[in-house]
């Protein structure tokens, strides 16, 4: 006979009340349901937003050691603009600080270590890798903001999904596979498997859904180009992405349309450290809205740290209203994004919009002789130029000045490769201002990426 399972510390149950509970909106709710921001008005979304963050400062300040230290001797907090005012902004920086203090996990925990089942981890592309710690009941409302990303996309029950990743410790791949398990949908996790073998696979299985990134969509579809594949058997309809910049820019997005004519791309964005947090416009392909019945979303100036008007780019800052068991607030991602005009959007959403989705990273510019220079804008440059199978970036800092540089595998159907070095060099010039020395490579050259692309190649001091 099995031992019966343990039973949930009564700690726990006093401190994460349970999914299935319903968030009142004027007793709007109905019983059991989860309230989500996609129906509801402006004035609806900020109510049940600051209930949520009400009951998210009265846990941290009673039970979390970060946030209870970082929050003392602040000003009172009896609105979303007192919270914003009063509140310090949380960095990466101090988080793995705290962690370095206290290992493994850090004090920011507003539980006891028994309520905690999952363990993740970022990848550390942007510094030291951040340990994440989630309850039950916080990983359920990560799997329940996939549930929007999901129903944004058209996907659902009876839809067959693959998973293009090597699944480790990074929170997305999970969350968004366990989600999908939830829908009721059929899932195939192809991790470790060859790229021809996954697209025989993803025909076998008859799937309708890809999930991978922006880059790794791209090489598989070249790859299905190459291995002559019988498109007319594919069911694929659907391809969401995320990891990258890439999946909502215009470029981007033409590149993977002609390589998959039957599907349509929609891309989000989330982190290990905050869980899923936008989906794409079903109305406005390369919109993303935040899930603010999870998130509280902030654009701020990336100097000033004032809000950034609409229209204009700055740095995402959110704070998670759900994932009270390790809760971020006011967290500087680092990711920069453009907020519009508030309104109702086109898909009728009243949800925060980003035009362009995520456009970059803070961290990610370079300045080559005084010109500010973006990763994204770049992609764009090349993958609006055609005919290019995959590049990678050469930046030379040895000099007084740092030095950028284009390597380009041309496409198998690139007839002409001279021009294709002469055209992408004009268009580097006229967009960004700058001589960039462009070097044509032979096939297979450069590295293909299944995880977030390292294309720029930094050569130091």
């Amino acid at each position: 006979m099995n031992p019966a399972p343990p039973a949930i510390p009564e700690a726990c149950r006093q401190r994460a009340p349970s999914r299935r509970k319903p968030v009142s909106l004027d007793s709007q709710a109905k019983d059991g349901a989860t309230v989500s921001a996609d129906s509801l008005s402006r004035p609806e979304i900020e109510r049940l937003q600051w209930r949520k963050l009400a009951a998210l400062l009265d846990t941290v300040t009673s039970a979390n050691r970060f946030y209870a230290a970082k929050l003392s001797g602040g000003g009172a907090i009896r609105s979303l603009d007192d919270f914003r005012e009063h509140v310090p902004l949380t960095t990466k920086r101090e988080l793995v600080a705290d962690q370095l203090a206290h290992p493994p996990y850090g004090t920011d925990l507003s539980h006891p270590f028994e309520c905690y089942t999952r363990c993740h981890q970022t990848s550390g592309s942007t510094g030291a890798p951040l340990r994440w710690l989630d309850t039950p009941d916080s990983w359920q409302h990560l799997l329940d903001n996939w549930r929007q990303i999901f129903a944004a996309a058209g996907v659902g029950r009876g839809d067959r999904l693959f998973f293009a990743f090597s699944f480790g410790p990074f929170l997305g791949f999970w969350t968004a596979i366990e989600s999908a398990q939830q829908l009721g949908c059929f899932c195939f996790p192809g991790g470790s498997m060859t790229s021809p073998a996954r697209l025989k696979a993803m025909l076998d299985h008859r799937v309708t859904v890809l999930c991978c990134t922006p880059t790794y969509a791209v090489h598989l579809g070249e790859v299905a180009q190459a291995e002559g594949l019988d498109r007319s058997k594919s069911c694929l309809r659907r391809i969401i992405v995320a990891g990258e910049p890439g999946g909502s820019l215009p470029s981007t997005r033409a590149h993977l349309a002609a390589l998959w004519p039957e599907a349509r791309v929609f891309d989000h964005y989330g982190m290990t450290e905050v869980g899923p947090a936008t989906y794409e416009c079903p109305a406005e392909p390369g919109v993303l809205h935040v899930i603010e019945s999870a998130y509280l979303a902030e654009v701020l100036d990336t100097t000033a740290g004032a809000p950034t008007p609409a229209g204009e780019t700055g740095e995402l800052v959110l704070t998670t209203l759900d994932r009270l068991g390790s809760p971020l607030l006011r967290y500087r991602t680092g990711d920069l994004v453009r907020p519009r005009h508030p309104g109702r959007c086109a898909c009728g959403r009243h949800e925060l919009a980003l035009e362009g989705g995520i456009l970059g990273r803070t961290d990610d510019m370079v300045v080559v002789r005084g010109v500010n220079v973006f990763p994204s804008a770049v992609e764009e440059i090349v993958r609006g130029c055609g005919e290019v199978a995959e590049y990678r970036v050469r930046l030379d800092g040895r000099g007084s000045m740092t030095e950028l540089s284009l390597e380009v595998e041309p496409a198998p159907e690139c007839s002409d490769v001279p021009a294709l070095g002469r055209r992408l060099q004009q268009r580097l010039q006229d967009a960004l201002s700058l001589r960039v020395p462009v070097a044509i490579l032979p096939g297979g050259a450069l590295p293909r990426f299944e995880m977030k692309s390292s294309r720029w190649v930094r050569t130091a001091h």
